[in-house]
C-alpha cells in the first residue's frame, strides 16, 4: 500500500511512502484527525542520509505488525528535518528538555494540540538490554495518553514553557577582548593529540577553526593559527575525509577521525572548503590548498544538479551496507592497481588485513606523513604525490562501478548559499573562473526558482519551490550574493542581497528587536523558534548579523550596523565563554568591532590594469574587507569613485572615508598591507 507521503517530493518522505504505516506529512490534516479520533500523535523526524533513520525504518516502519499497532493507536507524522528545521528544532528541544540526548531519528509523542509528552530517538523492534522495544513504547505512550490525560496535558504545557525562547541578556559591549578570549579558549580546548574539540563522536566545527585563523590574522598570534592547522591536518589525513573522492563525511565516531558516519552533507563541505583555503592563504601549505580544491571539486562533480543547483547530501548507506562504497581491503587495492601500486596505496592509506571497519575492510586515511613514506622509499616527495594522485584517480574510477549511496536531490536554499559563497570566494582567490561559474549558475537557479515575489522559499524539489524560507535561508543567501558580487562585479547580486536584508528585518524581527527562525507569515508552531547556537551550521541570526555588517560596509548606512548589534550585543559574553557554540556569531562580532575596510575599484573591468588591481584585492585573505567594482555607481561604495587621469584606480576606505586613490599594483599592495 502507499500512504499519504506518496504525493510528497522530499526523498526522505518518499522513502517511507510504501510503508504499511498510515503516515501523514506535517500539517493541519494530521492534527485534525488526531482531535477527531482522540488519538495521540507519533512524530518521527529524520533525514535522507541518516543511517539510524534507515535502520528504524527497516526494523519497525516496514514491519506489518508494528505498523498495525501504530495505525491503531496513533496518528503518525513523518517529517524531513531538512525541509522543516523549525519543527525539528522545537521538538528536538522538547526531547532534550525531557532528558533525551539529541539525535535522529527523533521520536516524539504529542497530544492532538501538538504538545509533547514523551520522546526518544532510535527504538529497536523488540526489547534489548537497557533499551525498550518500539512496540512496548507505543503501548505505554498510548495508555498514558488515555489514562493520565490531566498529567499528560500538564506535562505538555510544562515542556512548551521549557522550550519557549528565553529573554536575552541586556545588551553589552562588543569588544576585541571578547574575541581574543574566545580564540584563546578554543586554542586551549583543542585536542593536541588528535585535533578537533572534545571526545568521540567528533565533529569538524569549521566555524570555530575559521575563527582561530581569523584571530591569528588579526593579532599575529601564530599559536591560534597552529591550533586550527593541527585540527585541519588531522581531519584531512583521517577517515572523515574521503581520500579517494574528496569531501568530508559528517562526523567521526572515534576521537582520532578514523571511522566516520558516512553521510556526506553539502553544508559540511561548503563550510570546510573555505577554512582550508584560509589555512593555505595564511600558512602557504599546498596540502591545505589541495584539500580545499578537492572538496570543491567533489561538490561540483557529485552534488551538482541539472540547472546548476546542488543536492543536499549523499547517503551513509548503499546497497552493500553502511560505508560499503568507501572502504577497501588490500586485495581490492591490488585488483585495481596491481601488486606494486596496490602495496603503495595500502601503505599510504593504512589498509591492512583485518581492517578497522566491518567485514575486515578499512576506511582509508593517511596515518603517516608523505614525507616519511617518501624518505623510506628513497624517492622525492613530489614524485610520491604524483603517484598518489594517479592512484586516487584510478581508485575513484573503480569505485564508481560499486553500488553507490543514494543522493538526496532536493535543493535547500541555505545550504546552496553556503556553497555559492565558498565557490565565489575560492574562484578569484585561486584564479579559478570555473569556480565562479559554479557559484553564479547556482545563484541564478536559486534566485529564479526559490525567490518568489521577494519571499525566499526553503526547498526546491519536484519542479517547484516550497515552504516559506527560514532566517538561515534568507541570511545565508544574502551573504552569498554579496560574495558573488565581489567575485563578478555584477550589481544585480548586490541588489538582491539588499532586498533580502530588508526582508529579514520585516519578517524575522519583532518589535523588541528579537530575531526568530521563522518568518512572521510562516505557519505557527507551539512556540516560535529562535536558534542561537551555531552547530552544525551557523544560526540564522548569526549569519544575519554578518550580512548586516557587510551591508553597512557596502552602503555606509548606519542602520545596518545597528541591526547587527541588536543580535550581537546581548550575546557578547557568551562568545567569550562558549565560543564553540557561537563561533558564527563571533565572526559577526569581529566584523562589527572591525574596523572594516572598504575597497572600491573604478575602471573598465575589461582593462588589464583594472584586472590587475582586482587580483590584488581578491586574492588576499582579509575577512574585514569588502570589495566593490563593476558598473560605476551601481553600488553606494562606488559612488563618486572614478578613474584617475583615465587610469583605473583603487580607493581604500574606512567608514566611506577614503585615502588618496592609487593606480598601481604596488601602491595598492602597500595600502592593503597597512592595517592602520
Amino acid at each position: 500500500m502507499a500512504n499519504r507521503l506518496i504525493t510528497e517530493s522530499s526523498p526522505y518522505l518518499l522513502q517511507h511512502a510504501e510503508n504499511p504505516v498510515d503516515w501523514y506529512p506535517w500539517g493541519d490534516a494530521a492534527f485534525e484527525r488526531a482531535r477527531s479520533d482522540d488519538r495521540p500523535v507519533m512524530l518521527s523526524v529524520g533525514y535522507s542520509a541518516c543511517h539510524w533513520c534507515h535502520v528504524m525504518a527497516h526494523e519497525s516502519f516496514e514491519n506489518a505488525d508494528i505498523a498495525s499497532l501504530m495505525n491503531e493507536l496513533f496518528v503518525s507524522i513523518k517529517v524531513d528535518r531538512e525541509e522543516r528545521p523549525d519543527v525539528d528544532s522545537v521538538y528536538m528541544s522538547a526531547a532534550q528538555a525531557m532528558g533525551v540526548p539529541g539525535g535522529w531519528p527523533l521520536t516524539v509523542f504529542l497530544t492532538p494540540m501538538g504538545l509533547p509528552f514523551y520522546a526518544g530517538t532510535y527504538f529497536p523492534p523488540e526489547d534489548r538490554p537497557g533499551l525498550r522495544g518500539f512496540p512496548a513504547v507505543l503501548r505505554a505512550a498510548a495508555t498514558a495518553y488515555h489514562d493520565q490525560r490531566d498529567e499528560i496535558d500538564a506535562m505538555g504545557e510544562k515542556v512548551r514553557d521549557a522550550v519557549a525562547p528565553r529573554e536575552l541578556p541586556a545588551p553589552g559591549e562588543a569588544t576585541t577582548a571578547l574575541l581574543d578570549a574566545a580564540a584563546k579558549k578554543l586554542s586551549s580546548d583543542t585536542d593536541r593529540t588528535h585535533g578537533g574539540f572534545g571526545a568521540a563522536p567528533k565533529f569538524p566545527h569549521p566555524q570555530a577553526l575559521d575563527l582561530l585563523l581569523r584571530r591569528s590574522l588579526a593579532t599575529g598570534d601564530a599559536v591560534l593559527r597552529d591550533a586550527a592547522v593541527l585540527s585541519l591536518d588531522a581531519m584531512a589525513r583521517g577517515g572523515i575525509h574521503d581520500q579517494v573522492g574528496g569531501g568530508f563525511h559528517r562526523y567521526s565516531v572515534d576521537a582520532r577521525w578514523s571511522v566516520p558516519h558516512f553521510e556526506k552533507m553539502l553544508y559540511d563541505n561548503a563550510l570546510l572548503a573555505p577554512v582550508y583555503l584560509h589555512a593555505y592563504q595564511l600558512s602557504g601549505r599546498e596540502d591545505m590548498l589541495d584539500v580545499c580544491t578537492r572538496t570543491l571539486d567533489y561538490i561540483a562533480r557529485e552534488l551538482r544538479l541539472p540547472g546548476g543547483a546542488l543536492a543536499a547530501s549523499q547517503d551513509a548507506d548503499s546497497p552493500g551496507g553502511e560505508g560499503a562504497f568507501f572502504v577497501w581491503t588490500p586485495a581490492q587495492l591490488r585488483d585495481v592497481l596491481g601488486a606494486e601500486d596496490g602495496a603503495l596505496a595500502a601503505r599510504i592509506f593504512g589498509v591492512v588485513d583485518g581492517g578497522n571497519f566491518e567485514h575486515g575492510t578499512t576506511v582509508l586515511s593517511m596515518p603517516y606523513p608523505l614525507t616519511q613514506i617518501a624518505r623510506s622509499m628513497s624517492i622525492g616527495e613530489h614524485e610520491l604525490r604524483s603517484r598518489l594522485e594517479d592512484i586516487r584517480v584510478r581508485l575513484r574510477i573503480a569505485r564508481a562501478a560499486r553500488p553507490a549511496p543514494d543522493r538526496d536531490g532536493k535543493v535547500i536554499t541555505a545550504w546552496n548559499a553556503l556553497a555559492i559563497r565558498a565557490f565565489a570566494e575560492a574562484g578569484p582567490a585561486l584564479d579559478r573562473p570555473d569556480y565562479v561559474a559554479v557559484a553564479a549558475t547556482c545563484a541564478d537557479f536559486v534566485l529564479e526558482h526559490l525567490v518568489r515575489d521577494g519571499v525566499v522559499m526553503r526547498i526546491w524539489n519536484g519542479g517547484e519551490g516550497r515552504i516559506i524560507g527560514f532566517l538561515d535561508d534568507a541570511a545565508n543567501l544574502g551573504d552569498a550574493l554579496l560574495t558573488l558580487y565581489e567575485a563578478t562585479g555584477e550589481p544585480r547580486y548586490f541588489t538582491a542581497a539588499l532586498a533580502l536584508c530588508e526582508r529579514i528585518v520585516e519578517q524575522h524581527r519583532d518589535a523588541d528587536a528579537n530575531y526568530f527562525d521563522t518568518a512572521a507569515d510562516s505557519e505557527p508552531l507551539i512556540v516560535r523558534p529562535r536558534t542561537i547556537d551555531d552547530n552544525p551550521v551557523s544560526a540564522g541570526q548569526s549569519v544575519a548579523a554578518t550580512l548586516f555588517c557587510r551591508m553597512h560596509a557596502f552602503t555606509g548606512e548606519e542602520r545596518w550596523h545597528a541591526r547587527a548589534m541588536e543580535i550581537i550585543a546581548p550575546l557578547g559574553t557568551v562568545v567569550a565563554r562558549a565560543p564553540l557554540a557561537v563561533a558564527g556569531l563571533a565572526a559577526a562580532m569581529e566584523l562589527a568591532v572591525g574596523p572594516m575596510r572598504e575597497i572600491a575599484i573604478a575602471g573598465d573591468p575589461g582593462d588589464a590594469r583594472t584586472r590587475a588591481l582586482l587580483d590584488i584585492a581578491q586574492r588576499r585573505f582579509d575577512p574585514l574587507t569588502v570589495l566593490a567594482w563593476g558598473p560605476a555607481e551601481s553600488v553606494p561604495l562606488l559612488e563618486g569613485r572614478t578613474p584617475v587621469d583615465g587610469a583605473p584606480a583603487a580607493y581604500v576606505c574606512r567608514g566611506f572615508v577614503c585615502r588618496a586613490p592609487v593606480t598601481s599594483v604596488s601602491d595598492l599592495m602597500g595600502e592593503l598591507a597597512a592595517r592602520a
